[in-house]
């Protein structure tokens, strides 16, 4: 019987131009590939917007599927974050001769998780091996890598993918499974993934699960997210005054669909943002963004969620 792999797995792109959005940055990489010559990189953005699957492919169109398995060193630097791996795993890899190839390539992900010695022991590194590796870094966050190493890279900055980008591959998978989705699923899936693919795809294999026809309310369910009109009508709610209402919406919200604290906090700020100048006026808004900051912070220090809820509507009732 055939192991059936995850989609993210199944769909990662194979060649440059399969990547999805970031035309830029696709434009120079197949620079890259066509002069056979690449400089040492550090792509920075958000989680699955195509920084690891842009190294990868591009590391294939330089050296081949062959070649790829003996020039190409990835390396998690959150599971491996300590000056030794620098020192020695990579430090060996970087010193050999590139098999059939002028360098060979040493793809560090999450970099900004390596410890201040280690990225020293890094840029140390990139300098002497200069002739046989190249350096590509992959980063949510640049500012945690020290200046050092920038300056020894191109900077590629990844942004999140729109929603027709995301809805456009969503439709291309479905379509290749079978799926019957319907149009406000698309929307929801997209809602939940805030522009990360990666996350979309879970979210949309997730619901494939449950059957081959997929609602909204499969999605926000798989995706433990409310519906935007629910968090609305929290909001509404407590801005009315109807705390024993908003209450027990809060409950519905926390066992319905399993979310926790932190994720309802973000969820009411995404959806008081969006909110009509109407309902709610922008010098409100502005006060309750801050009330809303208050509690995050005292949920993620590890106050008790429900309470801290709780109080964050109660505050609300004070700008009604």
């Amino acid at each position: 019987m055939q192991v059936e792999i995850p989609w993210v797995e199944k769909y990662r792109p194979k060649s440059l131009s399969e990547i999805v959005g970031q035309s830029s940055i696709i434009e120079r990489l197949n620079s890259y590939a066509r002069s056979r010559n690449v400089p040492n990189q550090l792509y920075s953005g958000p989680a699955g917007v195509g920084k690891t699957s842009s190294a990868i492919v591009l590391a294939k169109a330089l050296f081949g599927e062959q070649g790829f398995k003996q020039n190409f060193l990835e390396l998690n630097a959150s599971d491996e974050r300590g000056i030794d791996v620098v020192r020695n795993t990579i430090k060996d890899f970087a010193r050999t001769l590139a098999f059939n190839a002028d360098f060979k390539i040493i793809f560090l992900d999450e970099a900004d998780a390596l410890t201040a010695d280690a990225q020293q022991a890094l840029r140390r590194t990139m300098e002497c091996y200069t002739k046989t590796a190249r350096f590509i870094l992959s980063c949510n966050y640049s500012s945690r890598i020290i200046e050092p190493i920038q300056s020894r890279c191109v900077i590629f900055r990844f942004s999140p993918l729109t929603d027709a980008e995301i809805k456009k591959k969503l439709s291309e998978i479905a379509k290749h499974e079978k799926l019957d989705v319907e149009d406000s699923a698309y929307d929801a899936i997209v809602y939940a993934s805030e522009g990360d693919l990666r996350k979309a795809i879970n979210i949309l294999q997730g619901s494939a699960f449950l059957g081959k026809k997929i609602t909204d309310k499969i999605v926000y369910s798989v995706s433990s997210r409310a519906r935007p009109v629910e968090i609305r009508e929290l909001i509404k709610l407590a801005f009315s005054k109807k705390f024993i209402e908003a209450r027990e919406m809060l409950t519905k919200l926390m066992y319905d669909y399993g979310m926790s604290g932190e994720d309802i906090i973000i969820q009411v700020y995404r959806e008081l943002i969006e909110m009509d100048e109407k309902a709610i006026p922008t010098r409100v808004k502005i006060d309750l963004v801050n009330v809303i900051a208050e509690y995050n912070y005292r949920i993620v220090e590890g106050a008790n969620e429900r309470i801290q809820l709780e109080a964050m509507l109660a505050q609300f009732m004070k700008y009604s």
